[in-house]
């Protein structure tokens, strides 16, 4: 493979061929076997080498032109371009690219914004928030009173009317929005007026669908956030790692906040691969991509819908869908381990208004290897009959080894 064709990866060969074993291992399973968790993506190969590049040995704490080691002259250029260019991106006033990840980017929101003690409203996380949005096990839920608002029982889509009766009722100092499972796109402008009229804070965690955000294929909540937390990887297809984007009043307050609160050293291996992945971004084929994305997962949506499974909200805006399969006898988590004994490698998640497990998935993966919506229903038909027990495993693990043959996420 032309990925691990290269100087470093013939020297752990020779050193460490144990390792290198590993990771031709993991290499291997990528590329037999469907990549359809939602949250992951196939980076280019020009990301993978900014990671496996020389400023991995740069220490540089601190902010370009003020950092606390000597040397970091070249990396300092490495992160103003990355700034730049997630600034020119995102249409933002102010961006850091040092957030390890992104949880870590929501940790430095808080800290900016925040005290322990304060009331943050979120989305629940049985209704698809994520753990830093107040789960009692994470820092989120142990530092700050967080009250959750939900999902409407019938249409799966968020209760606006309940977000605003909560917003008055506990006037909470920030309000954040933003899911791990909701496949819809967020009305940031309402948000927005709910945040206004509380005179509370909007963060707006968008993980997941900043991607789509920057190819054109979803709403940006830059305009209306006050703070914007993101991944870079998922749809936006960088390296693992998070950003902050903000306006020019909270710009020190968010840096800060990030270094020296609650972070030391930058990994300036992987800003620069950042900052290949927003140059990438940029691009018109990656907004082509985009929007390829969520075709592919519409696609993706409605068949499993025709084959049986009850897909929330009725559909997907994004690369993200949600799914009972119920219907075909089995529950989420026994759907996922037989699901990946067949080479489809998905998640489950919590449904709202019970205890059921359904399946997530996403489509960022599959179609940057350049699988279309002919390969959508394919995988679609070929996941039913699985779980239906219709097809063996065996067999669809041949299917998708041939199916994933065809389009392999790093040619050559």
């Amino acid at each position: 493979m032309t990925v691990v064709h290269t100087l470093e990866a013939d020297a752990l060969r020779r050193q460490d061929p144990e390792l290198a074993g590993v990771l031709l291992g993991e290499l291997e399973r990528q590329s037999t076997t469907l990549q359809l968790i939602a949250a992951e993506n196939f980076t280019s190969a020009a990301v993978l080498a900014a990671l496996g590049s020389p400023l991995a040995n740069k220490y540089a704490e601190g902010y370009p032109g003020a950092r606390h080691h000597g040397g970091c002259e070249i990396v300092d250029v490495a992160e103003r371009i990355a700034v730049d260019r997630a600034r020119a991106l995102f249409g933002a006033e102010h961006a850091n690219v040092q957030s390890h990840s992104g949880s870590s980017a929501v940790l430095a929101a808080y800290a900016a914004l925040l005290r322990p003690g304060d009331t943050v409203l979120a989305l629940g996380l049985p209704h698809g928030g994520h753990l830093t949005h107040g789960s009692p096990a994470n820092f989120s839920g142990r530092w700050f009173d967080f009250v959750g608002y939900g999902v409407d029982a019938e249409t799966g889509l968020i209760d606006h009317d309940q977000v605003r009766a909560m917003a008055r009722a506990h006037r909470p100092k920030a309000i954040v929005c933003g899911s791990i499972a909701y496949p819809r796109h967020l009305d940031y402008a309402f948000f927005r007026d709910v945040a206004d009229e509380v005179g509370a804070y909007l963060i707006a965690d968008a993980a997941h669908p900043i991607g789509l955000v920057a190819g054109g294929a979803a709403p940006s909540p830059v305009p209306y956030a006050d703070v914007v937390c993101a991944t870079t990887h998922k749809v936006l297809r960088g390296p693992r790692g998070g950003m902050i984007l903000c306006g020019r009043e909270l710009a020190e307050r968010v840096d800060r906040a990030v270094f020296p609160f609650t972070q030391g050293g930058a990994q300036m291996h992987t800003i620069a691969a950042k900052a290949v992945a927003f140059g990438e971004a940029a691009t018109p084929a990656f907004t082509v991509y985009a929007h390829q994305v969520v075709a592919n997962a519409r696609v993706l949506a409605a068949a499993l819908a025709d084959e049986g499974l009850v897909v929330t909200t009725g559909g997907t805006d994004t690369h993200l869908i949600t799914a009972d399969p119920a219907p075909l006898g089995v529950d989420g988590r026994t759907a996922r381990g037989r699901l990946a004994a067949a080479g489809m490698v998905l998640d489950c998640c919590a449904l709202p208004h019970g205890d059921a497990r359904g399946l997530r998935l996403g489509t960022a993966a599959v179609t940057t290897q350049g699988m279309g919506e002919e390969e959508m229903g394919h995988i679609a038909a070929l996941l039913a009959g699985v779980l239906r027990g219709a097809v063996e495993s065996q067999k669809a693990r041949e299917e998708v080894r041939e199916l994933a043959g065809r389009f392999p996420p790093y040619p050559g």
